[in-house]
């Protein structure tokens, strides 16, 4: 048969979209989606057949109607939906980080529909947006004033263009970074409007470095904290403290890119990371942190510090384009709550899943386990629980794991990951393995008959 036969073969969309293998779908989908994938997968048969890579003709319908199948699986795979984190990482970027405390989501459903967002109940008046959190805020942290945006690098650019805009910042080339996305600070310095000063090396600066460069033109210093990655050897540069002690202007602002938003002292943990207060007790003009790390709340940046300073930030015209929303604001709200309150360790997440006990973690594997109707080739290991992104690089914590081997591990995570609720794991050493230290109490069950579904469905692989 001709290529131009083959051509001639292939169906229309109007007879895809007649052909009852698509019933299912056309009860379930808009017809402008199932158009548009007929139209692809058409074009794909096409395409496959003019590159001489057909050699007979096939049933087109029917590919074709699998090609769209398949499509709608994978637009299925990208819609947000719950996730069984099973890799051990607490502070997992790619699955949203910090998952919410139970009372932030109850004031998040609270705030869905109409809530006082801008309104004064007892007055009956106009209020600001973010008064209240923002206030608990400073009070949480010891600041005089705080103000929140929608993440820590919206942050970073209002604070720069508030405080330095057309003049010099001084940072250390070692803290010079590069954060999630490719963003990189030297260009959200440029972006803010404010000139890059470096001084120092990549892995040594001194406090007489920042003194050196101070001059007319400098119109604040910056220590970023290094949340991504660790420098060790033959490395030094000045606490914050030093920092914020040094001989300088009144109008250049000492700011601490803090990042992490850790506000617990986590050293019972072995954890060693700075807390928000601790910058502010120093001395600094400005601290900024995320909400959705440590500090186990939404997505959002936090800037607080002196009133003088936080005042221009909050009346900046960028702040309506880095305003966070209701749902935002009501989350946050509650975990600020919760903060004040002393229940963090209790309340929050992250720093439960942080503190979860090993011999705890070990004790849950085996009781799975042991409801398993299959217990072939899954084991309870020992296993390292990374803390995750943007928070004490490199720290994890000991913990305990479901082993997973003697099975085709690519398939068997496959499967957990595109089931109804997805089960993220890791593959190690030709084993899945579901790190049950991010796992909910309250997840154990669907872990268990996602587990068993899959196991029951591939095979034991041989000896041979």
């Amino acid at each position: 048969m001709s290529k131009t036969d083959k051509l001639r073969a292939l169906p229309s969309v109007d007879e895809v979209l007649r052909s009852p293998g698509l019933a299912g779908l056309r009860d379930r989908l808009p017809h402008r989606r199932l158009s548009q994938w007929a139209k692809e997968s058409i074009q794909f048969c096409r395409d496959e057949i003019l590159a001489g890579k057909v050699d007979q003709n096939d049933a087109w319908l029917r590919q074709i109607v699998h090609l769209i199948e398949r499509r709608q699986q994978a637009d299925s795979g990208q819609a947000i939906q719950q996730v069984i984190n099973g890799t051990g990482v607490v502070l997992h970027t790619n699955l949203g980080r910090a998952p919410l405390a139970k009372a932030a989501i109850k004031r998040m459903e609270q705030a869905t529909g109409y809530a006082n967002i801008e309104l004064d109940l007892e007055s009956g008046r106009r209020s600001k947006r973010g008064a209240r959190v923002a206030r608990m805020l400073a009070q949480l942290v010891g600041a005089e004033d705080a103000v929140i945006v929608n993440n820590c690098a919206a942050a970073t650019m209002l604070v720069l263009q508030a405080t330095a805009f057309g003049k010099e910042v001084i940072v250390s080339r070692g803290q010079l970074v590069e954060i999630g996305g490719g963003f990189r600070l030297p260009d959200v310095f440029v972006a803010s409007g404010v000139k890059l000063r470096e001084v120092g090396t990549t892995n040594r600066t001194y406090l007489r470095d920042y003194e050196a460069a101070m001059g007319e033109q400098t119109g604040a210093v910056i220590r970023v904290h290094r949340s991504n990655f660790q420098q060790s050897g033959f490395v030094t540069e000045p606490s914050i403290d030093e920092m914020a002690a040094l001989d300088r202007p009144e109008n250049v602002p000492v700011i601490d890119d803090l990042g992490s938003g850790c506000i617990a002292d986590l050293a019972a943990l072995g954890l060693a990371e700075p807390t928000v207060s601790a910058s502010v007790a120093c001395g600094t003009e400005l601290t900024l942190f995320s909400g959705d790390k440590l500090f186990g709340g939404p997505q959002c940046g936090m800037i607080v510090g002196r009133k003088r300073w936080i005042d221009p930030i909050r009346k900046s015209p960028m702040m309506r384009a880095m305003r966070v929303d209701k749902l935002t604001l009501a989350a946050l709200e509650a975990t600020v709550e919760i903060h004040l309150a002393g229940r963090a360790m209790d309340e929050l997440p992250v720093l439960r899943m942080l503190a979860a006990d090993p011999q705890s973690l070990r004790d849950r594997c085996e009781k799975l386990i042991q409801t398993l109707p299959d217990q072939r080739c899954i084991d309870v290991v020992s296993c390292e629980s990374p803390v995750g992104g943007g928070a004490i690089p490199g720290a994890t914590r000991p913990g305990f794991a479901l082993k997973v081997y003697g099975r085709n591990a690519n398939r068997v995570a496959r499967m957990l990951r595109e089931g109804n609720p997805a089960v993220q794991t890791r593959v190690t050493d030709d084993a899945v393995w579901v790190d049950v230290r991010t796992i909910a109490t309250e997840e154990m069950e669907n872990l268990r008959q996602r587990l068993a579904d899959v196991l029951g469905q591939v095979e034991v692989e041989s000896d041979e």
